[in-house]
């Protein structure tokens, strides 16, 4: 497909396996932008504060956004945490939750309560095979643990090897792959074993992450080579390798005022996520880390909604399509709230992006 040069594009509607949506006015706020990137269907974490840890407290926040969007599908989760015994896990499978996050403690946005000891949940794991409930990894170790010279989610990818291989059948996905290391490791595992992609590690590097506020974010992106691992594995066709945009808003004054380094941890994508990967790959061409031959319909639909639909067992097709046009829209500076309490900067503000409207397949 020559990308650059394509005027309208026909899709079906994005599948958005890793998606924040946050609590109270933020909440409001993004949650509204899901269709706007193209997304009908979405997996949401659960790392609110407090962390979302009871089957109870997962179904009220699911009615809180049901009641703000509600066209959106919302694949829900529960944070691993010591009160997630094997009873819980029974508990979520009758009411429907999709997955449980796994947050080594302390690495990025509200993982204080997260995993300090993965073989004490050995128990919970096994009765996830069993209810058929995935497991979602963010796949990092503290910095004080990673050898010299090894990033924090290389370091990590021994546990997502132990973790299969004691596991075989249970679903496991590692959230927002970052390095070519990763991408290796989730290929070397069995089918049970898939990961998310975000849009922004498309585009995004390291420079841009310690430059930028509106780039920084954990995984901090890596390498040109690493991204270029990445944007070969959306366009390899393997169905391991799903969309999920990790789209993580924060106040914009709490990323504009924050000490060089220390701006909260999040890119906002959401609004624009489905535009962002096509900016990505068209980008990707231009650098020469995949061809133009390599960009399908077929991929492009696959690695968006199909892939993703299948490895949490929904059906594969949407019902809606979004349809892409190049009308000259520029990304806008942020999104906000009517009375201006709640302000996002979202990623890449100011480069043009395809326009996008919704219609019935």
């Amino acid at each position: 497909m020559q990308l650059k040069d394509v005027k309208r594009i026909e899709l079906p509607a994005a599948a958005d396996m890793h998606v924040h949506l946050r609590q109270a006015g933020l909440m409001e706020l993004v949650t509204p932008t899901v269709l706007q990137g193209g997304v009908d269907t979405v997996f949401v974490m659960p790392n609110l504060l407090p962390p979302l840890t009871a089957v109870e407290q997962v179904i009220d926040y699911k009615a809180k956004l049901q009641a703000i969007s509600p066209e959106v599908h919302y694949l829900m989760s529960l944070y691993l945490h010591p009160s997630i015994t094997p009873d819980v896990i029974a508990e979520a499978a009758k009411a429907g939750i999709a997955g449980v996050k796994l947050y080594p403690q302390g690495v990025t946005t509200n993982s204080e309560s997260g995993v300090s000891d993965i073989t004490a949940f050995y128990a919970t794991f096994a009765a996830m095979e069993q209810h058929d409930i995935v497991l979602n990894i963010h796949g990092e170790v503290l910095e004080s643990l990673a050898p010299e010279g090894t990033t924090l989610e290389e370091a990590f990818l021994p546990t997502l090897k132990a973790l299969h291989e004691r596991f075989p059948k249970l679903r496991i996905v590692l959230e927002h792959c970052t390095t070519a290391a990763a991408v290796e490791a989730v290929r070397a595992c069995g089918p049970t074993v898939g990961a998310t992609i975000t849009a922004h590690h498309l585009y995004l590097t390291d420079h841009d992450a310690c430059c930028d506020p509106f780039a920084f974010c954990k995984p901090i992106p890596k390498k040109p080579t690493d991204r270029s691992a990445l944007l070969k594995a959306v366009v390899s066709g393997e169905s391991k390798f799903f969309f999920g945009t990790d789209s993580a808003p924060h106040p914009i004054q709490n990323k504009t005022t924050a000490e060089k380094g220390k701006a909260p941890a999040g890119v906002f994508t959401q609004p624009v996520a489905v535009q962002l990967v096509l900016m990505a790959l068209e980008e990707g061409i231009e650098r020469g880390d995949i061809s133009e031959t390599d960009v399908t319909q077929e991929k492009l639909e696959c690695f968006l909604s199909r892939y993703g639909r299948r490895f949490y067992k929904l059906p594969e097709v949407s019902e809606k399509k979004i349809v892409l046009e190049r009308k000259g829209e520029k990304i806008p500076k942020s999104v906000a709230s009517a009375d201006g309490s709640f302000e996002v900067g979202i990623s890449r503000a100011g480069t043009e992006v395809f326009s996008l409207t919704w219609e019935k397949a």
